[in-house]
Protein backbone atom coordinates (compact mmCIF):
# COMPACT_ATOMS: atom_id res chain seq x y z
CA UNK A 1 0.00 0.00 0.00
CA UNK A 2 1.25 3.47 -0.83
CA UNK A 3 0.76 6.22 1.11
CA UNK A 4 -1.08 9.36 0.88
CA UNK A 5 -1.41 12.46 2.26
CA UNK A 6 -4.54 14.96 1.48
CA UNK A 7 -3.14 18.17 -0.55
CA UNK A 8 -5.15 20.71 1.26
CA UNK A 9 -2.78 23.74 2.45
CA UNK A 10 -2.04 23.10 6.26
CA UNK A 11 -0.85 26.64 7.97
CA UNK A 12 -0.72 28.29 4.34
CA UNK A 13 0.94 25.52 2.79
CA UNK A 14 -0.01 22.48 0.49
CA UNK A 15 1.89 18.95 1.28
CA UNK A 16 2.63 16.47 -1.18
CA UNK A 17 1.13 13.41 -1.97
CA UNK A 18 3.20 9.74 -2.01
CA UNK A 19 1.47 7.07 -3.29
CA UNK A 20 2.45 3.98 -4.83
CA UNK A 21 1.65 3.44 -8.00
CA UNK A 22 2.15 0.23 -10.78
CA UNK A 23 5.41 2.41 -12.18
CA UNK A 24 6.60 2.83 -9.02
CA UNK A 25 6.38 5.38 -5.74
CA UNK A 26 4.76 8.78 -7.48
CA UNK A 27 4.93 11.88 -5.62
CA UNK A 28 3.13 14.88 -6.38
CA UNK A 29 5.12 18.12 -5.08
CA UNK A 30 3.10 21.61 -4.70
CA UNK A 31 5.15 24.28 -6.64
CA UNK A 32 6.46 26.96 -4.30
CA UNK A 33 5.33 29.87 -7.09
CA UNK A 34 2.01 28.98 -8.40
CA UNK A 35 -1.00 27.97 -5.71
CA UNK A 36 -2.39 25.48 -7.17
CA UNK A 37 0.02 23.57 -8.86
CA UNK A 38 1.78 20.58 -8.52
CA UNK A 39 5.10 18.49 -10.46
CA UNK A 40 4.24 14.29 -10.48
CA UNK A 41 7.17 12.64 -10.39
CA UNK A 42 7.56 8.92 -10.97
CA UNK A 43 10.24 6.99 -8.76
CA UNK A 44 12.01 10.77 -8.96
CA UNK A 45 11.84 11.15 -12.37
CA UNK A 46 9.57 14.25 -13.57
CA UNK A 47 6.47 13.14 -15.61
CA UNK A 48 4.39 16.27 -15.43
CA UNK A 49 3.92 20.06 -14.27
CA UNK A 50 -0.21 21.21 -13.77
CA UNK A 51 -1.53 24.21 -12.73
CA UNK A 52 -5.27 23.65 -12.05
CA UNK A 53 -5.87 27.68 -12.30
CA UNK A 54 -4.08 28.09 -15.08
CA UNK A 55 -3.79 24.91 -17.45
CA UNK A 56 -2.25 26.85 -20.31
CA UNK A 57 0.74 27.20 -18.54
CA UNK A 58 3.58 24.57 -19.55
CA UNK A 59 6.02 24.40 -17.25
CA UNK A 60 8.41 21.93 -19.15
CA UNK A 61 10.35 22.58 -22.25
CA UNK A 62 9.06 19.19 -23.80
CA UNK A 63 5.89 20.46 -23.57
CA UNK A 64 5.95 23.72 -24.10
CA UNK A 65 6.73 22.20 -27.89
CA UNK A 66 4.13 19.91 -27.77
CA UNK A 67 1.94 22.75 -26.98
CA UNK A 68 3.43 24.67 -29.84
CA UNK A 69 1.81 21.66 -32.32
CA UNK A 70 -1.67 21.59 -30.28
CA UNK A 71 -1.42 25.51 -31.36
CA UNK A 72 -0.94 24.91 -35.20
CA UNK A 73 -2.39 21.69 -35.78
CA UNK A 74 -6.01 23.71 -36.45
CA UNK A 75 -6.83 27.59 -36.57
CA UNK A 76 -6.94 29.36 -33.34
CA UNK A 77 -9.33 28.10 -30.80
CA UNK A 78 -10.98 25.96 -33.36
CA UNK A 79 -12.24 22.17 -31.49
CA UNK A 80 -10.02 19.00 -32.30
CA UNK A 81 -10.44 15.75 -31.87
CA UNK A 82 -6.65 14.73 -30.10
CA UNK A 83 -5.59 11.09 -28.45
CA UNK A 84 -2.60 11.38 -25.87
CA UNK A 85 -0.89 8.09 -25.77
CA UNK A 86 0.38 8.39 -22.09
CA UNK A 87 -1.15 10.06 -19.30
CA UNK A 88 0.79 11.66 -16.76
CA UNK A 89 -1.27 14.28 -15.04
CA UNK A 90 -2.91 15.05 -17.84
CA UNK A 91 -1.14 18.24 -18.56
CA UNK A 92 -1.52 18.38 -22.95
CA UNK A 93 -5.18 17.50 -22.27
CA UNK A 94 -5.44 20.22 -19.77
CA UNK A 95 -3.98 22.75 -21.91
CA UNK A 96 -5.88 21.49 -25.16
CA UNK A 97 -9.27 21.86 -23.38
CA UNK A 98 -8.00 25.27 -22.55
CA UNK A 99 -6.86 26.60 -25.56
CA UNK A 100 -9.28 24.80 -27.76
CA UNK A 101 -12.48 24.35 -25.56
CA UNK A 102 -14.88 21.57 -27.10
CA UNK A 103 -12.20 19.91 -28.08
CA UNK A 104 -12.99 15.75 -27.81
CA UNK A 105 -9.69 13.88 -26.19
CA UNK A 106 -9.02 10.18 -25.34
CA UNK A 107 -5.66 10.06 -22.92
CA UNK A 108 -4.53 6.01 -22.93
CA UNK A 109 -2.64 5.62 -19.66
CA UNK A 110 -1.54 2.77 -18.75
CA UNK A 111 -1.34 2.83 -14.68
CA UNK A 112 -4.03 2.41 -13.34
CA UNK A 113 -3.13 3.51 -9.97
CA UNK A 114 -1.70 6.56 -11.09
CA UNK A 115 -5.09 7.76 -13.13
CA UNK A 116 -7.20 7.07 -10.07
CA UNK A 117 -4.66 9.26 -7.68
CA UNK A 118 -4.20 12.37 -10.33
CA UNK A 119 -8.27 12.00 -10.87
CA UNK A 120 -8.24 12.12 -6.78
CA UNK A 121 -5.82 15.05 -6.30
CA UNK A 122 -5.92 17.49 -9.69
CA UNK A 123 -9.39 16.57 -10.88
CA UNK A 124 -10.03 17.26 -14.37
CA UNK A 125 -12.33 20.16 -15.78
CA UNK A 126 -15.83 18.25 -15.45
CA UNK A 127 -17.02 20.13 -18.69
CA UNK A 128 -13.65 19.30 -20.55
CA UNK A 129 -14.33 16.74 -22.96
CA UNK A 130 -11.68 14.33 -21.71
CA UNK A 131 -12.01 10.27 -21.50
CA UNK A 132 -9.72 8.44 -19.43
CA UNK A 133 -8.57 5.19 -20.68
CA UNK A 134 -6.36 2.93 -18.84
CA UNK A 135 -4.51 0.67 -21.03
CA UNK A 136 -1.45 -0.30 -22.68
CA UNK A 137 -1.13 2.89 -25.25
CA UNK A 138 -0.85 0.69 -28.41
CA UNK A 139 -4.18 -1.79 -27.20
CA UNK A 140 -5.84 1.62 -26.85
CA UNK A 141 -4.80 3.28 -29.74
CA UNK A 142 -6.43 0.25 -31.62
CA UNK A 143 -9.98 1.09 -30.58
CA UNK A 144 -9.80 4.89 -31.69
CA UNK A 145 -12.05 4.55 -35.02
CA UNK A 146 -10.48 5.13 -38.14
CA UNK A 147 -9.96 8.66 -39.20
CA UNK A 148 -11.03 10.10 -35.76
CA UNK A 149 -8.37 12.32 -34.27
CA UNK A 150 -6.62 15.52 -35.63
CA UNK A 151 -3.28 15.20 -33.51
CA UNK A 152 -1.96 11.82 -31.95
CA UNK A 153 0.62 12.39 -29.23
CA UNK A 154 2.93 9.78 -27.75
CA UNK A 155 4.55 10.52 -24.65
CA UNK A 156 4.80 7.22 -23.13
CA UNK A 157 7.23 6.09 -20.34
CA UNK A 158 7.94 3.09 -18.53
CA UNK A 159 10.91 3.54 -16.41
CA UNK A 160 11.82 6.68 -17.47
CA UNK A 161 12.13 4.50 -21.41
CA UNK A 162 9.59 4.31 -24.05
CA UNK A 163 8.77 0.77 -24.35
CA UNK A 164 9.87 -1.02 -27.64
CA UNK A 165 6.60 -1.56 -29.49
CA UNK A 166 5.73 1.77 -29.67
CA UNK A 167 9.09 2.89 -31.78
CA UNK A 168 8.06 1.12 -34.76
CA UNK A 169 6.62 1.07 -38.54
CA UNK A 170 3.55 -1.14 -37.41
CA UNK A 171 3.02 1.26 -34.72
CA UNK A 172 2.88 4.34 -36.84
CA UNK A 173 0.69 2.27 -39.14
CA UNK A 174 -1.88 1.88 -36.41
CA UNK A 175 -1.46 6.29 -36.08
CA UNK A 176 -1.93 6.71 -39.04
CA UNK A 177 -5.34 4.72 -39.40
CA UNK A 178 -6.41 6.73 -36.32
CA UNK A 179 -5.15 10.27 -37.95
CA UNK A 180 -7.76 12.05 -40.14
CA UNK A 181 -6.29 13.54 -43.52
CA UNK A 182 -4.64 16.11 -42.71
CA UNK A 183 -3.94 14.72 -39.10
CA UNK A 184 -0.90 14.81 -37.19
CA UNK A 185 1.67 12.87 -34.98
CA UNK A 186 3.90 14.16 -32.38
CA UNK A 187 6.17 12.74 -29.88
CA UNK A 188 8.40 12.98 -27.03
CA UNK A 189 11.48 11.22 -27.43
CA UNK A 190 14.26 11.06 -24.94
CA UNK A 191 18.22 10.01 -26.11
CA UNK A 192 21.64 10.94 -25.36
CA UNK A 193 24.83 10.33 -27.55
CA UNK A 194 25.40 8.90 -29.71
CA UNK A 195 21.86 9.52 -30.72
CA UNK A 196 21.09 5.83 -32.33
CA UNK A 197 16.89 6.18 -31.10
CA UNK A 198 16.40 9.64 -32.07
CA UNK A 199 17.58 9.20 -35.42
CA UNK A 200 16.09 5.31 -35.65
CA UNK A 201 12.61 6.94 -34.82
CA UNK A 202 13.41 10.33 -37.48
CA UNK A 203 13.97 7.38 -39.76
CA UNK A 204 10.82 5.29 -38.72
CA UNK A 205 8.26 8.71 -39.17
CA UNK A 206 10.18 9.44 -42.76
CA UNK A 207 9.45 5.74 -43.71
CA UNK A 208 5.42 6.32 -43.02
CA UNK A 209 5.10 10.15 -43.07
CA UNK A 210 5.60 12.57 -45.90
CA UNK A 211 6.84 15.86 -43.76
CA UNK A 212 8.77 15.34 -40.39
CA UNK A 213 10.45 17.25 -38.41
CA UNK A 214 12.14 17.50 -34.83
CA UNK A 215 12.64 20.23 -32.05
CA UNK A 216 15.17 19.42 -29.49
CA UNK A 217 17.56 21.98 -27.24
CA UNK A 218 21.14 22.61 -29.92
CA UNK A 219 22.46 20.87 -26.98
CA UNK A 220 20.92 17.62 -27.63
CA UNK A 221 21.30 17.33 -31.13
CA UNK A 222 24.90 18.05 -30.73
CA UNK A 223 25.32 15.06 -28.62
CA UNK A 224 26.30 16.78 -25.90
CA UNK A 225 23.92 15.82 -23.49
CA UNK A 226 20.66 13.39 -22.70
CA UNK A 227 17.45 15.61 -23.50
CA UNK A 228 13.99 15.38 -24.96
CA UNK A 229 12.90 15.97 -28.49
CA UNK A 230 10.08 16.84 -29.96
CA UNK A 231 9.38 14.90 -33.11
CA UNK A 232 6.65 15.78 -35.48
CA UNK A 233 5.26 14.25 -38.42
CA UNK A 234 2.50 13.89 -41.34
CA UNK A 235 1.39 14.40 -44.91
CA UNK A 236 0.88 17.91 -45.93
CA UNK A 237 3.28 20.77 -45.60
CA UNK A 238 4.60 21.45 -41.97
CA UNK A 239 4.21 25.11 -40.49
CA UNK A 240 8.00 24.73 -40.00
CA UNK A 241 8.85 28.80 -40.25
CA UNK A 242 5.99 29.63 -37.32
CA UNK A 243 7.49 26.20 -35.54
CA UNK A 244 11.01 27.93 -35.71
CA UNK A 245 9.77 31.03 -34.46
CA UNK A 246 8.36 29.44 -31.48
CA UNK A 247 11.50 27.11 -30.51
CA UNK A 248 13.73 29.87 -30.84
CA UNK A 249 11.90 32.70 -28.47
CA UNK A 250 11.47 29.61 -26.15
CA UNK A 251 12.97 30.33 -22.83
CA UNK A 252 15.47 27.15 -23.06
CA UNK A 253 15.70 28.67 -27.21
CA UNK A 254 15.10 24.75 -29.20
CA UNK A 255 16.44 24.61 -33.00
CA UNK A 256 14.23 22.93 -35.60
CA UNK A 257 15.78 20.61 -38.17
CA UNK A 258 13.77 19.60 -41.17
CA UNK A 259 14.40 18.68 -44.40
CA UNK A 260 18.14 18.54 -45.94
CA UNK A 261 19.11 18.99 -42.30
CA UNK A 262 17.04 16.40 -40.59
CA UNK A 263 18.09 14.12 -43.76
CA UNK A 264 21.71 15.09 -42.90
CA UNK A 265 20.80 14.31 -39.18
CA UNK A 266 19.28 11.41 -39.29
CA UNK A 267 22.53 10.15 -41.17
CA UNK A 268 21.41 6.86 -43.32
CA UNK A 269 19.37 5.47 -39.78
CA UNK A 270 16.94 2.96 -40.70
CA UNK A 271 13.38 2.29 -39.86
CA UNK A 272 12.34 0.27 -37.31
CA UNK A 273 10.27 -2.35 -36.88
CA UNK A 274 8.29 -5.01 -34.56
CA UNK A 275 10.96 -7.38 -35.17
CA UNK A 276 13.97 -5.08 -34.03
CA UNK A 277 12.80 -2.56 -32.03
CA UNK A 278 14.37 -1.86 -28.23
CA UNK A 279 12.83 0.62 -25.84
CA UNK A 280 14.30 3.78 -25.37
CA UNK A 281 17.88 4.15 -23.46
CA UNK A 282 17.62 4.98 -20.01
CA UNK A 283 18.74 8.31 -18.81
CA UNK A 284 21.95 8.57 -17.13
CA UNK A 285 21.23 9.29 -13.58
CA UNK A 286 22.37 12.62 -13.20
CA UNK A 287 19.64 13.85 -15.13
CA UNK A 288 17.55 14.19 -12.28
CA UNK A 289 20.16 15.48 -9.67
Amino acid sequence: MGRSRNPRRRQGAAEAVVESVDGGLAELVPDRDRPRAWTLLVDGAPQSHVDLDDPAYLSFEYQRRLGHVIDLVAPPGRPVHAVHLGGGAFTLARYTAATRPRSTQQVVERDAPLVQLVRRELPLDPGARIRVRSADAREGLAKVPDGWADLVIADVFSGARTPAHLTSTEFLDEVRRALKPGGVYAANLADGPPLAHLRGQIATAAARFDQAAVIADPAVLRGKRFGNAVLVACDHPLPVAELTRRAASDPHPGRLLHGKDLVDFTGGATAVTDAVAVASPAPPASVFR
